[in-house]
């Protein structure tokens, strides 16, 4: 599959090379596994002269080894010697830039934190010595986003306020997703673009799997996810490991509970047969896995909320491949594929909600999107988006078959939206529907 769209983020990144001529930058690049952070860096400096270091976890001097022959190479940096420490070796790099401009790449930066986490405070101490008069375009990208967080974020560590630029890179957006089905099949179902949506959110890795395999229909979608050699089926499983790490079992049983419906923190307590605040903070906050829904306007202390994966892979993974390892390790695939098929419509359905919110939001013209219910449960509107600018905004419902759709019951709907919250907002009611993706 070509490279598709990141302009933005293209652009971003030469604006601060040509800066770093000047004044060094310290560039952190941040963004989930699979997202395209490498692809991004090797487009963008594709014609330019850096250094990409891989920061696998050896040994520190087995490590400095490896970075020391990546950068006499790719930088022709003369090193007398052999470096052992990774001290020694960023000080060569940073000496080196005060003569002369380059770019310098750490891929996967927070797995020093395994090699050697003194290397923080050293990298901290190096940076502060001689980035005044140095002219290095320094860029660390991860994708734990719990130990980039920790790293550049809290005050207490050695990085917090050195760098100069941060930048996350998020999957694709609705319109991009669109133009690269577009360009593989130009007569493509909505069904199957929902599929698709479903099953990568627009993460790049993902599209590109199923692309290159031809894989342009629903049904073609969902038999390659379950083939025997998937990459999908352990994914889920790999991407949220690194993350946990220890107290893995207890977040992947909330998020089975999350993905299987049981969204309320009263429900998951009661099934965990503890308290899971903590937990479920961590979800939200550190690990940015689920998002607490409130309804739009709610008060920021309202306890009418519930918790969702926000990820569109991992939803889908928790709600159909984690909870039936057993069949997956018994090669038992067909079984998976028939579950998929049983409850695939009415999973799809939130999906397809998701779409619209996230399309809304995409087009600029609304400062907050989300649903709205009642406390009682008797009352609950797909989307509402608004604009608190100019006080207008949109009510939808949403469902797959639009046969199914009531513009009589949204306005009833939203005559019982609460006057002091929306009383200043005039709405536009919609019935959305499969046909309308």
């Amino acid at each position: 599959m070509k490279f598709y769209n990141r302009e933005a983020e293209i652009a971003i990144l030469h604006e601060n090379e040509q800066q770093a001529k000047r004044n060094a930058t310290f560039t952190v690049l941040m963004g989930r596994r699979r997202v395209g952070k490498t692809s991004l860096v090797t487009k963008a400096f594709e014609d330019r002269q850096y250094a990409y270091l891989f920061v696998s976890k050896d040994s520190e001097a087995v490590l400095c080894g490896k970075f020391q022959q990546a950068i006499e190479e790719q930088l022709s940096i003369k090193v007398y010697g052999r470096l052992t420490s990774f001290r020694d070796f960023f000080e060569v790099v940073m000496r080196e830039s005060l003569q002369r401009h380059f770019t310098v790449v750490f891929d996967e930066f927070q797995n020093l934190y395994k090699v050697n986490p003194a290397i923080f405070s050293e990298i901290q101490d190096l940076w502060d010595r001689y980035h005044r008069e140095s002219h290095i375009n320094l860029i660390t990208m991860g994708s734990i986003r719990s130990l980039m967080k920790r790293i550049f974020e809290d005050e207490n560590e050695p990085l917090y306020g050195r760098p100069t630029s941060k930048l996350t890179l998020l999957p694709f957006t609705i319109e991009v997703l669109k133009q690269i089905f577009y360009d593989h099949k130009t007569n493509y179902k909505n069904e199957d673009f929902l599929c698709l949506y479903m099953l990568t959110g627009g993460v790049a890795k993902y599209v590109e799997l199923l692309m290159d395999a031809g894989c342009y229909t629903k049904e073609k979608m969902l038999n390659y996810f379950c083939r025997q050699d998937s990459y999908f089926l352990s994914e889920g499983r790999d991407l949220m490991n690194q993350e946990f790490g220890d107290e893995g079992t207890t977040y992947f049983s909330i998020l089975q509970l999350i993905a299987a419906g049981l969204n309320r923190r009263s429900d998951i307590d009661g099934t965990m047969q503890k308290d899971m605040g903590t937990f479920l903070q961590n979800l939200e906050k550190n690990f940015n896995v689920v998002s607490r829904l409130k309804p739009i306007l709610a008060k920021p202390n309202s306890k009418t909320s519930t918790y969702e994966i926000s990820d569109q892979f991992l939803r889908f993974w928790f709600r159909f491949v984690w909870p039936y390892q057993s069949l997956v390790e018994r090669r038992q695939l067909s079984l998976l594929r028939q579950n998929i098929n049983q409850h695939y419509e009415q999973f799809s359905g939130r999906t397809l909600e998701q779409y619209f919110q996230q399309a809304a939001m995409e087009t600029g013209h609304y400062t907050s999107v989300g649903n709205w219910w009642d406390r009682k449960g008797e009352n609950e509107i797909d989307m509402i988006a608004l604009n608190e600018f100019d006080h207008t905004g949109i009510a939808a419902e949403i469902k797959r078959n639009s046969r199914k759709l009531s513009l009589t019951e949204l306005e009833r709907k939203v005559s019982n939206l609460p006057s002091t919250n929306f009383g200043h907002y005039n709405l536009t009611l919609q019935t959305l529907s499969l046909e309308d993706l």
